[in-house]
């Protein structure tokens, strides 16, 4: 009889990508699931988990990892595997050797499109560009270093490429086409924040989908469109319809939501040039910064466009937040950030949320749609480009031991704009890569099992 690492005993285990849902004994060895099992199995240590629902952990294709809180936050809603794919990175190496053995849980990043434009152009910004990278058309010559930093960072591993096309106004549709070439010859994934919003023209979120979905037609890479609930608003339906009519077409396009009808973004960015009250369909009184819980006004909105910084943005409507997490077309992922304590809800939340409030309370997803949505949907987002996915975002025999254990009946979030890392309730433990990181809804000290994920290279 195998001697397991860990046994989870008595658990309701559900595997979204095989339809698995019973009562199983779960074995993990050497850091890989090794027994699924109706009989006992033994461990050196075991869980007894009756009642709770084992499954996959949650991958997070849109975090910005900028401290190591982060990673903690995360980890105590359950994700097992964050990525950086919408900003992303013009350094691969860097980015991987700054957080190996620093993490709880797995990361990995795009070569983005944003900071390698900001390196072209020697913008001053440190995440988000401030100078010529987010308003200056690029010349040819410009157009073909950026190409050629792309290439290079896919060629280190780059899960996907990265575009914030609404931070680069200046980037030229031209320009775009030509970034997009470079990730279909790689077969990675465009991670695209489209250029426009809302619903009204011209500039809209409609408009904005039409550009990438002309990209991804002409060139044939993926497209991934990021937080479609609070760049759509109130063309979240509209826009929905479109990727249903691209993937009919024959083209590869996915999406993502976050349960919140706010977002978060930079004050000082391309965002609020001229017409961002049209665009967003509010005024200064709905932007909140997250650092002081202030409501701005048009006098503090200035000062603050001077001095820069997180301005929180009450945008999405409610029902345009909730079709979008129950479309089928659409993953949950967070576009966490928090720097020192401050920051959105939705880094520490996002899943614990829907898990509580849209699955049990609303029921607007089972349970099973919406750990897919968590799960094994990111997991095949990826896979193509990162075979390590192949082994992520299922409870299968001889996948990673990327495990949480929740109770259905109880978990739920409890972070709020005033108190952004407040950790959820009734999510129990969560383990990486077989290591035990949340043990009893609580952080293993010390336990920094998360490894880096990178792509095949040719």
């Amino acid at each position: 009889m195998i001697n397991h690492d860990i046994v989870i005993n008595h658990a309701r285990v559900m595997d979204p990508a095989s339809g698995l849902n019973q009562l199983k004994n779960v074995g993990i060895s050497q850091g890989k699931i090794a027994s699924i099992s109706d009989s006992q199995i033994e461990g050196q240590q075991i869980i007894s988990a009756p009642g709770q629902i084992l499954c996959p952990g949650f991958i997070d294709l849109h975090c910005h990892p900028q401290d190591p809180q982060i990673f903690e936050v995360q980890a105590l809603d359950g994700v097992t595997t964050t990525l950086e794919l919408e900003v992303g990175t013009n350094d691969i190496e860097a980015f991987y050797s700054k957080w190996n053995n620093q993490s709880p849980i797995n990361f990995g990043a795009s070569v983005g499109h944003i900071p390698v434009r900001m390196k072209v152009m020697n913008d001053p910004g440190v995440f988000l560009p401030s100078g010529d990278a987010g308003r200056k058309l690029a010349n040819n010559t410009e157009i073909l270093a950026m190409q050629n930093l792309i290439r290079v960072g896919l060629e280190k591993g780059a899960l996907a490429v990265g575009f914030g096309l609404d931070y680069t106004r200046g980037a030229s549709r031209w320009e775009i086409i030509q970034m997009f070439k470079i990730a279909s010859e790689y077969n990675a994934s465009c991670h695209v924040h489209l250029r426009g919003k809302g619903h009204l023209e011209p500039s809209n979120a409609i408009e904005a989908l039409e550009e990438v979905i002309a990209a991804s037609a002409i060139t044939r890479a993926p497209l991934h469109v990021v937080h479609l609930n609070s760049t759509g608003m109130r063309a979240v339906p509209q826009l929905l319809d479109m990727i249903t009519g691209a993937n009919q077409s024959g083209l590869d396009v996915t999406t993502e939501c976050y349960p919140y009808n706010a977002g978060m973004t930079k004050i000082e960015s391309a965002l609020f040039d001229d017409g961002w009250q049209e665009n967003y369909g509010i005024s200064y009184e709905q932007l909140m910064r997250p650092d002081t819980g202030e409501y701005l006004t048009a006098k503090t909105f200035s000062e603050y466009r001077e001095s820069g910084g997180w301005v929180i943005t009450f945008s999405t409507p409610e029902e345009s937040m909730r079709a979008a997490v129950k479309s089928p077309l659409t993953m949950i992922a967070t576009d966490s950030i928090i720097e020192n304590g401050k920051g959105h809800p939705r880094t520490a939340g996002s899943y614990t949320k829907v898990l509580g409030e849209h699955v049990r309370e609303k029921g607007d997803l089972d349970l099973m749609t919406a750990l897919a949505k968590m799960t094994i949907m990111p997991a095949r987002r990826l896979e193509a480009r990162a075979p390590a996915f192949l082994k992520k975002g299922r409870i299968q025999v001889g996948a990673d031991a990327d495990i949480v254990i929740f109770d259905p009946l109880t978990v739920k979030d409890q972070s709020t704009y005033a108190d952004p890392i407040k950790p959820p309730i009734g999510l129990n433990q969560v383990i990486v890569n077989g290591i035990p990181v949340v043990s009893d809804s609580k952080l293993e000290e010390g336990a920094l099992p998360g490894k880096g994920i990178l792509a095949k290279t040719k």
